[in-house]
């Protein structure tokens, strides 16, 4: 927070970070020491707003046809009043709530067992790996098992359909508002706990940032990795589950109601799964490498990660499945076929960059990018306590292209997700306009701190690869 927070809200594609950070200093790190008027006064409207912008925008479909501006014009005109639309609203229910948290409850169990996917799947990085630096200096350790949550959630849930029959797949899209409620119960309980918890018993008082500002420190947390014991580390858990094992599960939730309600499930709806799921496959695959990325490597947990990746991220990032639920689309084969290419491509530039610039930190260099010895610029930064430390930015392959062409992708998969549903709708593209304004921002956010560490061997580095996203354009 997408995600991401800082720059960018609340992580949902989660996004590596670009450069080499060994031995940073503690106030490059995370987030701001003190905050200024400017984002105080965005904290506090994004603690006011976004749960009324997530609310509304699952609202409008269970009432409007998931039409986002008939709302507001009934309301603005007098047609309809507030009290019409809340008392047309799904309300709270203990069943529901009681179910959630048997789900989150499970979820954690899982997160708890050590992995064994590792030792019977050929190249899979699994069980106790080591996360990036700390500020304060620390290397913990996680126990990567995210892809063994994720194949145990998903056996019992197809078990369920097509044998136990406990309940029906539909389940999530009918409880959805409801789920709602208890969603955002859970994301504040969590930030409530982690807030209090930072002042009376962190699990490292050296990697805590105080600003002194409840709003602003309530927000963006104050610890770096806070923990229950040895291994329960909440940014892990949260960003990684149940938001994103629960993604796939709520698109075939969408896809079994849709075959309730028209008895077939539409070409659309199953491109959705099968890109979406892919990306999500992904995750939990390269579970390992999402230590080093932003999310892990440098974001406090607070409000906009403890809230948003249980609130806007299943609720937002969901959206194309949920319009596709009231307004099925049948896609002709051609344009089923270019969306598949554009997902697909897409995707190869995420993953290719990305493993491009881990290849070349693994090997210090001594590796080959497209049949080639990698160039780079090697830059020179000073720490807090004066040491000198050097990093290597690559300039070949992909990252030659453009200096965050991994966006790139990002921003190609995330439109095939929109493109799913038609033109008749903006609904469905929030999605494509909330992650070009997150991942736009999170490259202005990253080279300003880049450039501040690296000086004039960032502007070498700049010179040499001059566009951000798009090479030629941006």
């Amino acid at each position: 927070m997408a995600s991401h927070k800082d720059s960018h809200f609340f992580e949902g594609r989660k996004s590596q970070s670009d450069l080499n950070e060994n031995g940073a200093s503690h106030g490059e790190w995370g987030r701001a020491w003190k905050a200024d008027w400017f984002s105080l006064i965005s904290v506090i409207f994004l603690l006011l707003f976004c749960p009324f912008i997530v609310y509304y925008f699952i609202m409008s479909c269970d009432q409007y046809h998931c039409s986002l501006s008939e709302p507001a014009i009934q309301l603005l005109t007098g047609k309809v009043h507030l009290l019409d639309i809340w008392d047309k609203t799904p309300p709270f229910s203990w069943k529901v709530l009681i179910l959630y948290f048997s789900w989150v409850m499970f979820q954690a169990f899982l997160f708890m067992i050590p992995d064994f996917c590792h030792k019977f799947i050929p190249g899979f990085q699994g069980g106790v790996q080591e996360g990036a630096i700390s500020p304060a200096g620390f290397k913990l350790k996680y126990e990567i098992n995210g892809l063994q949550a994720w194949l145990i959630t998903h056996a019992l849930w197809f078990a369920n359909v097509y044998y136990f029959q406990w309940f029906s797949p539909t389940i999530i899209f009918d409880n959805w508002i409801p789920l709602f409620w208890c969603a955002n119960i859970m994301g504040y309980l969590t930030s409530i706990f982690v807030w209090i918890k930072a002042y009376l018993f962190p699990s490292n008082a050296k990697d805590c940032k105080f600003t002194g500002n409840f709003f602003y420190d309530f927000m963006m947390g104050i610890e770096f990795n806070p923990r229950l014991g040895k291994w329960f580390d909440f940014k892990l858990f949260f960003n990684g589950r149940p938001g994103i094992v629960g993604w796939t599960l709520i698109n075939l939730s969408y896809a079994a109601k849709q075959q309730e309600l028209y008895g077939q499930v539409t070409n659309s709806m199953l491109l959705l799964n099968v890109l979406q799921g892919l990306y999500v496959l992904d995750f939990f695959w390269n579970e390992n490498w999402y230590l080093k990325t932003m999310d892990i490597a440098h974001d406090h947990f607070g409000w906009y990660l403890g809230w948003g990746d249980c609130v806007w991220l299943p609720y937002l990032y969901t959206l194309q499945g949920l319009y596709l639920v009231y307004h099925p689309v049948q896609l002709t084969t051609s344009y089923a076929v270019g969306i598949l290419l554009l997902g697909l491509v897409g995707y190869y530039i995420f993953r290719m960059t990305n493993h491009q610039k881990d290849l070349f930190r693994r090997t210090d260099g001594n590796c080959k990018i497209w049949g080639k010895k990698p160039k780079y610029i090697e830059c020179a930064y000073t720490s807090a306590s004066g040491t000198k430390h050097y990093s290597k930015l690559l300039i070949s392959g992909f990252w030659g292209m453009a200096r965050h062409f991994n966006y790139t992708g990002d921003l190609m998969g995330s439109l095939a997700y929109c493109l799913c549903c038609g033109f008749n709708h903006i609904l469905p593209y929030f999605y494509i306009t909330f992650m070009t304004i997150l991942l736009v921002h999170r490259c202005i956010r990253d080279e300003h701190r880049c450039s501040n560490k690296y000086g004039k061997d960032w502007k070498r580095y700049t010179d040499t690869v001059p566009y951000r996203l798009f090479p030629g354009i941006f």
